[in-house]
């Protein structure tokens, strides 16, 4: 057995975790396994190295991906994949593993479809926009790194009484916003799910300086209708506060890993392998609860994302 493992889209801390995992498992269970550097542009360009135990040696605690990242247009294509599949098979690869979000998932169950190759989706994505499990590899990390930098920006933004628009990532999704939000006592959170009033937000804002309150901290996920700079200057005009936006961009994305995800990343990482050799042909594999699960690929992609509208419920009665 010859196993294929990539990392595509965009990094997400775990991913080196990860890969260490699938490496190792295959070692332990006596198959072969090759690295696919570039995802899947490597692929179609016949990045593959064999690997070792050494291949993965100290790199449970690095951010970012050994394997590096890319994005692929051509592989989006039909025409991509069974391209990317010949080079599978000019290596003898039997299954491939690829790790990344949803893009990454949904193109490995296209590749699947055409060729048959069994493929193997593991959630390497800081959005948490992956419906079949609870929590994404990665995601942990990047809410703690917002947590830091909430943390930075309180005490500034106390020390000149302003309001502090931090915008996170999520583009389609808020959890990093919600669990964030939550955790680092934002007077309010906005996700795209979720339409929002500004005269309620800056009502808020006027309630909490009527208390003697000296900043306020709003969590805004990239993905809102409006831009974080007309926020700011419509939240401004109201409450006649100085308004500050910061974006915090890709640092979201850097960092080691935290306990959580490393620990998820082996335990996907070993049960994906597993499951290969179990002769399965396709699958996604996540975590519900504490239980590690797998389905389809098929199925996990159909599914439909629960958001936690609760959390800014919860926020309000903690402001």
């Amino acid at each position: 057995m010859r196993v294929g493992v990539l990392t595509s889209g965009g990094d997400a801390p775990g991913m080196n975790a990860t890969i260490r995992a699938v490496v190792r498992g295959c070692l332990y269970y006596g198959m072969e396994v090759f690295g696919i550097h570039q995802g899947y542009e490597g692929l179609l360009n016949d990045e593959f190295e064999p690997m070792q135990k050494s291949s993965v040696a100290d790199i449970i605690h690095r951010g970012g991906t050994i394997l590096q990242t890319a994005r692929s247009d051509e592989f989006m294509t039909d025409e991509g994949k069974l391209k990317g599949y010949e080079r599978l098979k000019i290596h003898g690869i039997d299954a491939l593993v690829v790790i990344g979000g949803d893009g990454t998932l949904n193109g490995g169950l296209r590749l699947h479809e055409l060729t048959r190759m069994p493929v193997f989706g593991l959630p390497g994505t800081i959005d948490n926009d992956l419906a079949y499990t609870d929590f994404t590899i990665g995601f942990d990390t990047s809410i703690n790194t917002v947590l830091s930098a909430i943390g930075n920006i309180r005490d500034t933004s106390s020390a000149h009484g302003r309001t502090t628009i931090i915008e996170v990532m999520g583009r389609h999704c808020g959890d990093i916003a919600l669990h964030a939000g939550l955790a680092g006592g934002a007077e309010t959170i906005l996700i795209p799910e979720k339409p929002f009033d500004i005269d309620d937000i800056a009502a808020k804002l006027l309630a909490g300086k009527e208390r003697g309150k000296k900043h306020s901290i709003i969590i805004k996920a990239e993905g809102v209708g409006m831009s974080s700079e007309e926020l700011a200057k419509k939240i401004s005009d109201i409450t006649h506060a100085e308004t500050k936006v910061v974006v915090l961009g890709y640092i979201q994305r850097g960092g080691g890993p935290t306990a959580r995800d490393r620990i998820l990343a082996s335990r996907t990482g070993v049960r994906c392998v597993e499951l290969i050799r179990e002769g399965v042909t396709n699958a996604a594999v996540g975590i519900k609860g504490d239980t590690i699960v797998d389905y389809p690929l098929s199925v996990a992609l159909a599914m439909e994302k629960n958001v936690h509208f609760d959390y800014q419920r919860i926020c309000d009665i903690l402001l």
